[in-house]
């Protein structure tokens, strides 16, 4: 006697509308994430742009040196001189975008393999976190001038140094906690199937670190661009942040609120670009109940 199974299979149309359903669901809730981070980003924007406008006009700054938005739209766009005024400005603005992303990068790979070394060993976290807590509290002007006597004036390597240090130690501690986070059940399994620790960090500890991953991009985003003007300022002589220091002396005050409102925008922009690429990457992977703060 032939019993013939009732359940549908994976090529029948009931399948084929739970899977249709599903997806349409997933679609949806991504939808709704991806929107929610765009309306936080708007918010944003609109509440940076309030606070401009409140501190000119309750603090009664002089216009001659306080210029408001309508100032940066007229010497960005529509004064004769806007076309000159966007190069120079993009030109300065590429360079220290430059700048952050050197920073950025080693900052960011430094601080992943510090973390994976200090899950690898306690002895090594025990010796250099506190180290590194230390140094997370120190202010980075007090350290550049160090370190640019070291690598040299206007080097790559000080700008590397100084735009690494800013992303290396908060991204170092969130990596850390992330790792720890690791579910212990999973290790187990590892460790049971003759696993080495390093496996065990590479299969585990690693993927379910990816929201601390993004975190810490997110919160490094801005402070490479904060590295790269500080060392504009204090040693490579190019990009906003020397630009800026030119500016003043000269009573140039448009063309220095044009590039702090710049590089305003372009680090909440690049801000909120990580964050929605994030909340679409842990969506899709079902990690959006561990997403970093």
């Amino acid at each position: 006697m032939t019993v013939t199974s009732t359940a549908p299979r994976d090529d029948t149309p009931d399948a084929a509308r739970v899977r249709a359903r599903l997806r349409s669901e997933a679609l949806r809730s991504l939808g709704r994430a991806v929107g929610k981070s765009v309306l936080i980003a708007l918010l944003t924007f609109v509440l940076v742009l309030g606070l401009w406008l409140a501190v000119l006009t309750f603090f009664g700054i002089s216009p001659y040196i306080a210029k408001g938005p309508l100032d940066v739209w007229q010497f960005l766009i529509t004064d004769d001189d806007a076309a000159a005024n966007r190069e120079v400005l993009g030109i300065n603005l590429a360079v220290t975008l430059r700048h952050a992303l050197t920073g950025f990068v080693v900052g960011l790979v430094v601080a992943i393999l510090g973390a994976i070394v200090f899950r690898l060993s306690r002895t090594a976290e025990s010796a250099l976190m506190p180290v590194a807590m230390l140094l997370r509290s120190v202010p980075l002007v007090a350290l550049a001038p160090v370190i640019i006597l070291v690598f040299g004036f206007g080097s790559e390597a000080s700008v590397a140094v100084i735009g690494g240090i800013v992303v290396l130690f908060p991204a170092l501690v969130t990596m850390v906690f992330g790792l720890k986070a690791s579910s212990p059940q999973m290790l187990d399994v590892v460790s049971v199937y003759g696993g080495s620790t390093l496996t065990a960090v590479r299969k585990v500890a690693l993927p379910g670190a990816l929201p601390s991953l993004f975190a810490a991009i997110r919160v490094s985003v801005p402070g490479a661009i904060t590295g790269a003007l500080l060392t504009e300022m204090l040693s490579t002589g190019d990009g906003i942040g020397y630009s800026t220091l030119q500016y003043l002396p000269q009573a140039k005050f448009a063309d220095v609120w044009a590039a702090v409102v710049v590089v305003t925008a372009v680090s909440l922009a690049l801000y909120f670009l990580v964050q929605i690429l994030e909340t679409i990457v842990l969506s899709r992977m079902g990690m959006t109940e561990k997403r970093g703060n």
